[in-house]
């Protein structure tokens, strides 16, 4: 008698996710909305991954390519930048997943520390530029002023 495994498939959903279960494994397929909150693992330099939190804020319904547009978060001891990824098909060395609680690296408050300490930065320098400015004007300027022709730089 010849016995035939019989495979069985079905899509059921548990807390909002939707799996297709066989008699022998479960299989995780995802469903991400505008406005998810997630992570991604980015490729940088040759072989080194990291992960960071990021929030999917739009999808591109191009006819040949769909694509996700991701926002996410980079952040270094003195820095905090936001990073774009337009997630496709032809996308490598990114993935994307889930976002766990635990995977918050920083609060909110340290970003905003960060944010606030470089805008704080880019002040200084541009204080810097208008006093160099001025300087110039004060200490310069008069030999320029018998100078009716520009010159292109």
């Amino acid at each position: 008698m010849e016995t035939k495994e019989k495979s069985e498939k079905r899509i059921i959903e548990i807390n909002g996710i939707k799996m297709e279960v066989d008699l022998r494994d479960a299989k995780v397929i995802e469903q991400y909305k505008v406005g998810d909150n997630i992570k991604i693992l980015v490729k940088e330099y040759t072989d080194d991954y990291r992960a960071y939190i990021g929030t999917i804020i739009g999808f591109d319904n191009f006819k040949e390519t769909p694509t996700i547009v991701i926002a996410y978060l980079k952040t270094s001891y003195s820095e905090a930048e936001i990073k774009y990824v337009y997630f496709n098909e032809h996308t490598k060395d990114i993935e994307v997943t889930q976002l766990n609680n635990w995977d918050v690296p920083v609060t909110k408050n340290q970003v905003i520390k960060k944010f606030n300490s470089e805008i704080e930065n880019h002040e200084r320098q541009i204080e810097d530029i208008k006093n160099k400015k001025e300087l110039f004007e004060k200490l310069f300027g008069k030999y320029f002023e018998s100078v009716t022709k520009e010159i292109p730089i």
